[in-house]
């Protein structure tokens, strides 16, 4: 009788085996015929290591009291990638704050390694993104982004791929895809480009700012008649750019 008992036990769990590892394969054993179109289905799990180095700053005043702050993530151009951090700081707001200047925000500023793209590096900046707001008092509701050049047209990318993610950016001499640009209908956007540009032309800012606005959003652009491809030195220097920036917070219309 136990042996009875034992024999049904390994055969229903070869039945369960079976079974398990048919629905793991989609029910692979089921023929597709020739000449009819059927429904398949595929999955599978991936792994990704992520890893990017960064220059982060903290504002004057902070952990002196409990509040939160504004964060702003930069994006460098591609002359500054590589390995070397201190080739991060030759512009934009890492340069001010490296020459003691201090902006209100928190400022996180990834280095994009040699030979890649900002715009192919989604998956590292949205998840530092989300690593500084876990270790920081970082203000979910003004979250910031913007860069320059490549950074400019990773600010176009980062932006209408995370929406949800920023209250406002601001990407400078870059472009993006224009048929993403309904995606930013939500986020406030200002953009710059130098009317002489020779290295991005100014088609390429205009058309995307022309994307979101008849996708319902809210973008303008800010054209340097005489200036060429830097329009950022101008555009930093500028001490509007900040207060427009922190007068914007996610939730608030």
């Amino acid at each position: 009788m136990r042996t009875n008992y034992l024999l049904c036990l390994v055969i229903v769990g070869l039945f369960l085996t079976g079974y398990v590892q048919m629905g793991k394969s989609e029910m692979a054993s089921e023929k597709v015929v020739p000449g009819v179109q059927q429904e398949q289905a595929f999955a599978k799990t991936i792994t990704k290591d992520l890893s990017i180095k960064y220059l982060l700053y903290l504002p004057k005043g902070y952990g002196e009291k409990e509040r939160k702050w504004p964060l702003m993530m930069f994006l460098h151009g591609a002359g500054e990638r590589g390995s070397n951090l201190n080739k991060v700081k030759v512009h934009g707001p890492p340069k001010i704050v490296e020459a003691g200047k201090d902006l209100p925000f928190i400022i996180v500023s990834p280095q994009c390694p040699k030979d890649d793209w900002w715009t192919e590096r989604d998956d590292e900046l949205i998840h530092l993104l989300d690593d500084i707001q876990k270790r920081y008092d970082v203000d979910a509701e003004r979250v910031y982004l913007t860069g320059l050049s490549m950074g400019g047209y990773g600010t176009w990318t980062l932006g209408s791929t995370y929406p949800e993610r920023f209250a406002a950016i601001v990407p400078i001499c870059g472009g993006g895809k224009r048929f993403f640009g309904w995606r930013l209908k939500d986020v406030p956007v200002w953009a710059f480009h130098g009317g002489k540009d020779s290295v991005v032309p100014l088609r390429e800012s205009a058309e995307m700012v022309q994307a979101v606005n008849r996708g319902g959003g809210d973008a303008k652009l800010t054209v340097y008649p005489d200036a060429n491809h830097d329009s950022w030195t101008k555009t930093y220097d500028n001490p509007e750019l900040y207060k427009w920036l922190l007068k914007h917070r996610k939730n608030k219309k």
